[in-house]
């Protein structure tokens, strides 16, 4: 069981994830919720992604999912992302907040202990 108090002070990151479509990002991000892994999850559609895949450029539409964790699960739910995800390598980001709202944060960080 965490420290209460560590939670307390515990940074929170972003975790920055595409999806091949709001569907999928939707059953990923309430996944991560559900199991206290994120506090919140956004979900972004219709997002149109440009990049090279073995040695190919390819373009596809895609969902941005923006989970909002604490820094100490980012491992965890990127496993977790990387199990539920339709993707074999997918994009799942660590992004720090340096600031925010105390009242958030405080949020953010019990609904994920």
């Amino acid at each position: 069981m965490e420290d209460s108090d560590t939670a307390a002070d515990e940074p929170v990151v972003l975790a920055y994830i595409t999806a091949g479509s709001r569907e999928e990002a939707l059953r990923i991000g309430r996944a991560l919720v559900e199991e206290r892994l994120a506090a919140c999850a956004n979900i972004l559609d219709g997002m149109t992604s440009v990049y090279r895949w073995k040695g190919v450029v390819e373009q596809a539409d895609e969902a941005v999912l923006i989970a909002k964790t604490r820094r100490s699960l980012f491992d965890r739910l990127a496993a977790r992302v990387r199990d539920l995800h339709s993707y074999d390598v997918p994009c799942v980001i660590e992004l720090p907040v340096e600031r925010g709202d105390p009242g958030y944060l405080g949020w953010l960080r019990e609904a994920t202990a």
